[in-house]
């Protein structure tokens, strides 16, 4: 199970944090991530770290966003500075078995959903 918390309302240049706790399975064993949906808009993913502590940052999201991961606590983090309008969505944390130190920004490789959380950026 994944739960999601920290979503919420802020200005543009603004910042949120959105923590995910896992339970349930191996956390350490997987790779782990943020997807996000905008209104009208497919799924895409924002970032992501593997199992081995490898990256990827959709484009749209370098040099402001960071994701980490505490495999003693079962929990992953998103910052997200800067905040852009086009960040707004719905967040969802996920969780896939990949290979070792492997990533996938494919929706369907992450089998493990949270609930998804608001992120809403808007002057």
């Amino acid at each position: 199970e994944l739960v999601e918390s920290g979503g919420g309302s802020v200005q543009p240049g603004g910042s949120l944090r959105l923590s995910c706790r896992a339970s349930g399975f191996a956390f350490d064993k997987y790779a782990i991530g943020w997807f996000r949906q905008a209104p009208g808009k497919e799924r895409e993913a924002v970032s992501l770290i593997s199992s081995d502590g490898g990256i990827d940052h959709d484009d749209s999201v370098k040099g402001r966003f960071i994701i980490f991961r505490d495999n003693a606590k079962n929990t992953a983090t998103l910052e997200m500075n800067n905040l852009k309008v086009e960040d707004t969505g719905v967040y969802y944390c996920v969780a896939g078995i990949l290979p070792y130190g492997s990533l996938s920004i494919r929706a369907d490789s992450y089998d493990s959903w949270g609930q998804g959380t608001q992120v809403t950026v808007s002057s």
